[in-house]
């Protein structure tokens, strides 16, 4: 049965040089629950942050990436923020919140369920938590972004598991790699989600920021004082270079108009 994706990006928002699929949280889990319940090709969903964004601007060659994407969705307080000073409405719909609201009202707790990255004891917490009884775990190597052998290794293993949902999670560009080569291949089915550490935080493995962190807009601060060794530079080196791209691409609009 063939899937009609126009609805899912009638409301498309450019910004930053990213097409946004422009859906927040309710109507991605409608969009993305319906997809993978119909007998469709695989379809990822890209879920962009700051440091995406970025990470994307110093190497161009990532945005193929976001445009295989069936949906890109806004994973940032702070991108939306900047959207809105430049007249644009950038609703939010975060991975971690995608994971949770899909293990708590969609996923069956007997279904195949596959996992791209984590580890042994997330996994098992995982299960733990939600009852799962059929979790397909596969755990890449460290350096994928060198190791295409290792990329469509993780890819083959997603597509052989004919599930609803694949989770991959081993971080930007790495798991859009891995999402891209799944569906680049041919034969897989359901949704694939982009979403970073979100199974860290249904797990238990790591702990998300409070709720009015996160409605602040400083979730990374939370992330920067709990992981400061590994988050550090993401966060108060390349991060902040958000500001000056978010100028120029608001100095070349207006120059085009």
């Amino acid at each position: 049965m063939a899937f009609d994706s126009s609805a899912a990006h009638s409301h498309a928002v450019d910004f930053l040089d990213f097409s946004f699929s422009g859906l927040d949280l309710d109507a991605a889990v409608d969009a993305i629950s319906v997809r993978a319940s119909l007998d469709a090709p695989f379809a990822y969903v890209a879920t962009p942050n700051v440091d995406h964004v970025v990470g994307a601007h110093a190497d161009p060659a990532r945005h193929v990436l976001y445009d295989g994407a069936w949906l890109t969705l806004n994973d940032s307080r702070v991108l939306q923020s900047l959207a809105a000073r430049a007249g644009l409405a950038l609703p939010l719909a975060c991975g971690s919140d995608i994971a949770e609201r899909l293990f708590d009202t969609v996923i069956h707790r007997h279904e195949p369920v596959v996992i791209i990255g984590g580890d042994r004891e997330g996994v098992r917490e995982l299960k733990r938590r939600y009852g799962l009884t059929d979790v397909r775990w596969h755990n890449p190597p460290r350096g994928l972004k060198q190791n295409p052998a290792a990329v469509v290794a993780a890819a083959q293993f997603a597509a052989a598991q004919r599930a609803r949902f694949t989770f991959i999670c081993v971080g930007a560009p790495q798991q859009e790699m891995i999402a891209y080569a799944i569906a680049r291949q041919g034969g897989a089915i359901g949704v694939g989600l982009c979403v970073g550490a979100a199974l860290d935080f249904l797990s238990g493995r790591a702990q998300r920021a409070p709720g009015w962190m996160r409605r602040a807009g400083l979730e990374w601060l939370h992330r920067l004082i709990n992981e400061p060794t590994r988050l550090w530079k993401r966060y108060l080196v390349d991060g902040p270079k958000v500001f000056s791209l978010f100028a120029a691409w608001r100095a070349s609009m207006a120059a085009a108009s």
